[in-house]
């Protein structure tokens, strides 16, 4: 059975980071390019954090794209200063790697989306770790790409918990709530990885221990990035037991739906005033057969985290 077809569309923080080594380490998909976006940092800091990565991971064959720089409705975009804490000034936990031999692809990110739907139809799988600005932006760019592309897994959003930049608002989502409705709204097949489940997975500095005993440049500099994020969540607050490995689990979800259970609903993303950011059940559409996005509520962390270990580290053993 051929492999299917996975484009990550990231914001290349910490755990981008992961998600990066997830997609490459997974032999059940063909990860076949990264568009960069904005959020943890700036668009251009994070494209160049994905070719550092995919360098020390010697997958120097998957090319990195830019995408939008900031949201639909604003015209520039500083990263907010808890965002540079929780993962550092640099996106990767101060981590210096070396600048990549290459450079970004030509292409726009947007236009990579096209040409991959209209390519490899139901066997791609696009997963969107930051806003959702570059994946509205191709919508809009070409409508029938929502009937082509075979899945949409997306970090981002909280249905039955509280958000983390407001009450309710997940900070994804609130980078671009007029993306993320056109999103949530369009014909797409949508799986939803908020933080109802994404807070539930964390990781530990005996987990990333593993990863530096194994003496290789990839193990230690993966331990040396994600202790940085485990120190901020300790130090700002946020979870003293570990830090949520949000995005790379958007990523095993999108391989291996069965690491959560979903309900079907279709949503909407509140766009302004004080739940600007809330993503929701649409009641217009409460009775209409088929709802296109599927959100998950629950996680098997301990089979997921499993899992997860035993790809990276298999990844970071060989380099």
């Amino acid at each position: 059975m051929a492999k299917r077809k996975m484009i990550l569309d990231l914001d290349t923080g910490v755990d981008d980071a992961l998600a990066i080594a997830y997609a490459v380490a997974d032999p059940d998909v063909d990860l076949i390019g990264i568009v960069s976006s904005y959020g943890n940092n700036r668009m251009k800091t994070c494209a160049q954090n994905s070719l550092k990565l995919l360098e020390l991971l010697g997958a120097t064959d998957v090319p990195v794209f830019e995408g939008e720089a900031h949201s639909c409705t604003t015209d520039h975009f500083d990263p907010e200063q808890v965002s540079l804490d929780i993962h550092g000034q640099n996106g990767i936990g101060e981590v210096q790697l070396p600048d990549p031999k290459r450079s970004v692809e030509k292409e726009s990110g947007v236009d990579f989306f096209i040409d991959a739907a209209h390519k490899y139809g139901k066997d791609l799988i696009i997963v969107p770790t930051g806003p959702m600005t570059n994946l509205a932006a191709a919508i809009k760019k070409d409508p029938s790409i929502t009937k082509l592309i075979g899945n949409v897994t997306f970090m981002g959003g909280a249905l039955t918990v509280e958000g983390n930049v407001s009450e309710a608002a997940e900070a994804n989502i609130h980078q671009d709530p007029k993306a993320a409705d056109e999103v949530l709204e369009s014909d797409l097949p949508l799986t939803m990885v908020g933080l109802d489940v994404t807070l539930r997975t964390l990781l530990t500095k005996k987990e990333t221990k593993k990863w530096r005993d194994l003496g290789t440049k990839a193990g230690k500099a993966y331990a040396d990035i994600t202790d940085y994020y485990i120190d901020a969540y300790y130090n700002m607050d946020i979870d003293k037991k570990g830090c949520a490995i949000h995005d790379p689990l958007s990523v095993g979800v999108a391989i291996n739906p069965s690491f959560v259970s979903t309900i079907s609903l279709y949503m909407k993303c509140v766009t302004d005033g004080p739940e600007a950011g809330r993503t929701v059940g649409n009641n217009a559409r409460l009775h209409d057969p088929n709802p296109n996005v599927k959100v998950a509520v629950n996680v098997d962390k301990d089979l997921y985290l499993k899992v997860f270990m035993d790809q990276l580290t298999g990844l970071f053993k060989q380099h």
